[in-house]
């Protein structure tokens, strides 16, 4: 990754942002619009939430993504060394190889 920061206009909650990142300038689009997004659930459900707390639901909500996305990483991670193992008990013990052990 480049060292060169991009300087990419976003506009989030209706506010227009100037956001610097190394980070190719779609990628930061793709975020910003997706944290507007979350505003917007917010505020379309609680239309009367002054602004900074329906900042603060978004990214409550944003982080409960986070969250179960990686509980969700973990389970996933472990059924494949589950089945990795049950695999590499039905191969002969010449074609087994060294699996490092799991995190």
């Amino acid at each position: 990754m480049s060292n060169a920061k991009n300087a990419v206009r976003v506009t989030i909650g209706g506010e227009e942002f100037t956001v610097r990142s190394e980070l190719p300038p779609e990628y930061t689009r793709e975020v910003a619009a997706y944290l507007d997004a979350a505003l917007k659930r917010v505020r379309d459900s609680l239309p009367m939430v002054e602004s900074h707390k329906a900042a603060i639901l978004a990214a409550l909500a944003i982080t409960d993504e986070l969250f179960q996305a990686r509980h969700g990483d973990r389970e996933t991670a472990g059924r494949l060394t589950s089945m990795a193992d049950d695999l590499a008990r039905l191969l002969p013990p010449a074609k087994r190889g060294r699996r490092a052990p799991a995190p």
